[in-house]
């Protein structure tokens, strides 16, 4: 390849990714492809098959991208990086950036979170580091030489926080296995605040004494609650017993309106709301008693019923999110899901294909009515009451489902990962870039025995056609090319019934002006969520900020289980873990102050 064409070709990466700035998917109160890579830590070849939520979260790249030619990337070593590479990316480390005990931020750490990321047992974050070849020394400890084997456009989602946060080597033992790490701790921070102490009643955060960034924190003690529900998170606001809260938009908020206190916030972001089929086993796993199903439900009248209510409330519009696993934006297909209920359709798909009712009225085969257990997280008021809406009617219509809930670390952490459900409901909080779906609906990333439960495809929904398309996007360059895949991938959820989507849901931030300020409600929008809550000032001299969560993850390891909570991320591995990139509240990608720069990238 000259190097004029490389050159033009890099230009239309760039181009490709200043495109993604609204794309989504994580947070709740809510096709088998091979990939040959480098064993992670060796210079071994290795042929890696994998099998492939709580709610999910996508940012925007630069609009210009550095490029450097002439001589191939060579390691610490001088040798080229072992494997087929098709490009690298050359990260350099600020000279000032180093961990809470003074010790510098190198990149064996990169190293570390990409082996660790890859390769631990149960890890959902494999997706983008298994086109990583090899991550390798520059011309010092600073400089980190990324190699990939393919030109991976949404590269920005590598290094956090749309991906694996960077762990610390040293607070490992085995960064090719860290599912043994982090139960209780998290005793490494590379920002602005250390988690001091950390139990099921609460966390507390103290300032960082050797943060290099500018950005401090400007309290003695930042401390985060559990709320059992979103009636007392509401109450504790109103009584001052805690001075911020993220809440699910909902018409409970109306609670809190017209107190001269308390400011609430809204704004559009990244979380949908749907309906969620496992299909990797039971009766679900069936094509047509899944179509079946989803033609049995009335989505507009659903929205009427539950979501309708809730932004009048409000005082907002709301209407269905018709795009799919994605919200509005350049990426959702204008003629996605727009007839999904047909009920005369799904009784004769259902007759063709050999099913009766029986004595009860249900859908029966070879004498057997299946069971689905709708599970969501329990003390939910909306999804509750969307069970006991829309559960009397699919009984009329002959499926037989039940409700079989759990709570917020159950269902997120648990029975997600573990596919151990029918049905499901939640919220998926998007980042910017829609390489999540590669993430959450590839065949590769289903987690199984035989790929060591590894993976974020947490419906079990296989496609090889979507799977392909997807892949494919993630290395195509040519922006209107990876958005016909992309749209590609979400008409065939359309077509396979793999989901149902139903709204998109706002962001609120409330708080107590007379106890709290500062830039508030400047990332309420943000997929990192509220994160920059550890520069916010202290008005009622407590010497501290006290903020309600509405969930509580069971552990504190970033890459397993725990990393499909929100919650999680927003209250423990965001506010400590450093990345290449921060998001911002309007969906782009930005250099944190870990690096001295946008990464140079070169395709070869």
């Amino acid at each position: 390849m000259s190097n004029m064409r490389r050159s033009k070709r890099l230009v239309a990466l760039a181009a490709s990714l200043s495109l993604i700035a609204l794309a989504a998917c994580g947070d709740d109160d809510d096709g088998g492809s091979s990939a040959t890579t480098a064993a992670a830590g060796t210079g071994e070849s290795a042929t890696t098959t994998a099998a492939g939520g709580e709610e999910t979260t996508t940012t925007e790249s630069s609009e210009a991208t550095e490029t450097t030619e002439g001589s191939e990337t060579t390691g610490a070593s001088g040798a080229a990086p072992s494997g087929d590479v098709a490009m690298t990316m050359t990260i350099e480390i600020s000279p000032d950036a180093v961990w809470e005990d003074k010790t510098p931020i190198t990149w064996e750490d990169l190293q570390c979170t990409w082996q660790a990321a890859l390769n631990t047992p149960g890890s959902v974050l494999t997706s983008g580091f298994d086109q990583i070849v090899s991550v390798e020394k520059g011309k010092d400890d600073k400089e980190v030489i990324v190699s990939l084997s393919t030109e991976y456009g949404p590269y920005k989602t590598l290094f956090g926080p749309a991906s694996a946060p960077i762990i610390k080597k040293a607070a490992v033992d085995d960064c090719m296995d860290i599912s043994g790490d982090f139960s209780t701790e998290l005793p490494f921070s590379g920002r602005n605040v250390i988690l001091q102490s950390w139990s099921e009643g609460q966390s507390t955060f103290v300032p960082n004494p050797n943060y290099w960034g500018d950005d401090k924190m400007t309290v003695d003690q930042i401390v985060f609650v559990p709320q059992t529900d979103q009636d007392t998170e509401l109450a504790s606001i109103k009584a001052g017993q805690v001075d911020y809260i993220y809440p699910q938009f909902g018409d409970a908020l109306k609670a809190v309106i017209g107190d001269p206190n308390i400011k609430m916030d809204i704004k559009n972001g990244g979380d949908y709301e749907g309906i969620y089929f496992q299909q990797a086993s039971g009766p679900l796993s069936d094509p047509v008693f899944r179509k079946a199903l989803a033609f049995s439900i009335d989505r507009q009248a659903l929205f009427d019923q539950i979501y309708g209510p809730i932004f009048e409330a409000a005082g907002t519009e709301g209407k269905l999110n018709n795009c799919g696993a994605i919200v509005e934006g350049p990426y959702c297909p204008p003629d996605n899901f727009q007839k999904t209920y047909d009920p005369a359709q799904a009784e004769k798909l259902l007759t063709d294909a050999g099913w009766a009712k029986n004595g009860e009225g249900l859908w029966a085969k070879d004498g057997q009515a299946p069971t689905l257990r709708w599970m969501v997280n329990a003390g939910n008021t909306r999804r509750e009451s969307t069970q006991a809406y829309l559960i009397p009617l699919l009984k009329q219509a002959g499926f037989n489902v039940v409700a079989d809930n759990c709570d917020a670390d159950c269902v997120f952490q648990q029975r997600l990962p573990g596919l151990d459900y029918e049905m499901a409901m939640y919220i998926n909080t998007a980042p910017p870039d829609p390489q999540y779906l590669t993430t959450a609906y590839t065949c590769d990333q289903i987690p199984s025995d035989k790929n060591g439960q590894k993976g974020g495809n947490t419906t079990g929904w296989c496609d090889e056609a979507a799977t392909k398309a997807l892949h494919d996007a993630d290395s195509e360059p040519d922006a209107k090319k990876r958005t016909d895949l992309i749209f590609s991938a979400l008409k065939r959820m359309d077509e396979t019934n793999a989901m149902l989507p139903l709204v998109t849901f706002p962001k609120t931030g409330v708080w107590r002006t007379d106890q709290v300020g500062g830039a508030v409600d400047k990332e309420t929008a943000n997929f990192d969520g509220f994160r920059n809550f550890p520069t916010w000032e202290d008005k009622n001299g407590d010497g501290k900020i006290v903020i309600g969560a509405e969930q509580w993850p069971s552990c504190l390891n970033p890459y397993t289980e725990c990393a499909n909570s929100s919650w999680y991320v927003w209250t423990a591995s965001f506010p400590t873990m450093p990345g290449v990139w921060d998001t911002t509240a309007d969906g782009k990608f930005v250099p944190s102050n870990l690096v001295t720069g946008e990464p140079v990238i070169k395709v070869l």
